[in-house]
């Protein structure tokens, strides 16, 4: 059954272009190393831009956002990036004010390559830096140097971008609390508009899996990672930026907003190898496979390799669950309209000793997590899934 479009509330539109310069040893996301990013690819996504488009799903629905992610999206050339953005533009019913943003590294940008996306309307710049100290970027095996990102921001700045977003990571394997703070420190004498700050993950089938199992990785423990997690609020928190999510923190008016509809699990279109899209309950994925994805679109089949219809109950539990990471929490009378349940009926004695441990509180009809409980977040929300 197909499902119900509302169009009445904005959806976000996401590209992923999963190719990158290297593949870093912690990466788990649908990327590649690549010297030369293949032409077919983009001529495959717009062939899917143009499907989607036309689609009853997509047709009356009004995008507010518009994410080319990856990878490494800046891989291409600024050129091929503007076309492929101009399409969407021509293509979908984008908000007159659509945030668009393009994810880079930053030796894959120059002066000229920013200057071109900025034109072809892109109004925010998402750097992945996560760290200003060469010997911690080399252990990840990012292949920039902290003079590289300090140009990238230089260029971005003289192009025009007022909406620029840094990426750090802590967590990293032999990094101390004075390396973490002077990389926060220098990222926010840049000034940027919002910082995403993420925890090192050690993910499956990643090369850092196979040194942390072999014990070669010396990571900062616990109440360590804690710390430095406190102190990227305190130091945000001291240059203008508010914590908006669990890792994201915003100027006033800059908080992102298609990763805010994600988290507040509203409906998007995903196109590219492995994008993951949800309209009206029906989710979807394409092949992840960056070449079955363009044989596919090429044979003039579709490249969906899986879907679901997710039942309310199953919406309730992720839209409290991904609505959660945000400060606000939840809106409990916004749940109600949506989905008729109560999170504490529905999840009973659960909600109970979680309000009693202290770790949520329940305050201005909204749920959300307690201080005590944001640093604890993962483990909180495991038991609201």
């Amino acid at each position: 059954m197909a499902p119900v479009i509302n169009s009445s509330s904005p959806a976000g539109l996401y590209l992923h272009i999963p190719f990158c310069k290297s593949r870093c040893a912690y990466c788990a996301f649908n990327s590649r190393a690549c010297k030369s990013p293949p032409p077919a690819y983009l001529k495959a996504m717009a062939t899917q831009i143009a499907y989607w488009a036309g689609h009853d799903w997509c047709r009356r629905r009004r995008f507010a956002s518009l994410f080319i992610g990856g990878g490494t999206p800046t891989i291409y050339p600024a050129d091929d990036l503007s076309r492929l953005i101009g399409l969407c533009r021509e293509s979908f019913r984008l908000s007159p004010d659509c945030e668009i943003t393009v994810e880079a590294n930053p030796n894959t940008t120059s002066a000229r390559s920013l200057a071109e996306l900025r034109r072809a309307g892109v109004n925010r710049l998402s750097l992945g830096v996560q760290a200003f100290s060469a010997r911690l970027l080399a252990g990840l095996g990012r292949t920039h140097s902290p003079a590289q990102a300090l140009a990238a921001v230089n260029w971005a700045r003289k192009a025009g971008f007022a909406n620029l977003n840094l990426d750090l990571m802590y967590g990293l394997p032999g990094q101390t609390m004075s390396e973490w703070r002077e990389s926060l420190e220098i990222a926010l004498d840049l000034r940027p508009e919002h910082l995403a700050c993420y925890e090192l993950t050690i993910e499956d089938d990643t090369p850092f899996a196979g040194r942390a199992g072999e014990g070669e990785l010396l990571l900062p423990d616990e109440d360590e990672a804690l710390a430095m997690a406190e102190l990227a609020r305190k130091l945000a928190a001291r240059a203008g930026l508010t914590r908006y999510e669990i890792s994201n923190y915003a100027a006033p008016g800059r908080r992102c907003r298609h990763n805010l509809n994600y988290w507040r699990n509203g409906d998007y279109l995903g196109i590219g190898a492995g994008a993951v899209s949800c309209l009206s309950g029906f989710r979807f994925g394409q092949a992840a496979d960056s070449g079955q994805f363009t044989s596919l679109v090429q044979r003039g089949l579709l490249p969906i390799s899986e879907g679901e219809c997710l039942p309310l109950a199953a919406r309730f539990r992720e839209s409290v669950v991904m609505g959660m990471r945000l400060t606000a929490g939840v809106s409990l009378a916004r749940l109600a309209r949506r989905f008729a349940f109560n999170p504490a009926e529905y999840y009973g004695k659960t909600i109970e000793e979680l309000l009693n441990q202290g770790l949520v509180s329940v305050s201005r009809g909204h749920l959300r997590l307690s201080p005590a409980g944001l640093p604890l977040a993962n483990q909180v929300l495991s038991k609201l899934v």
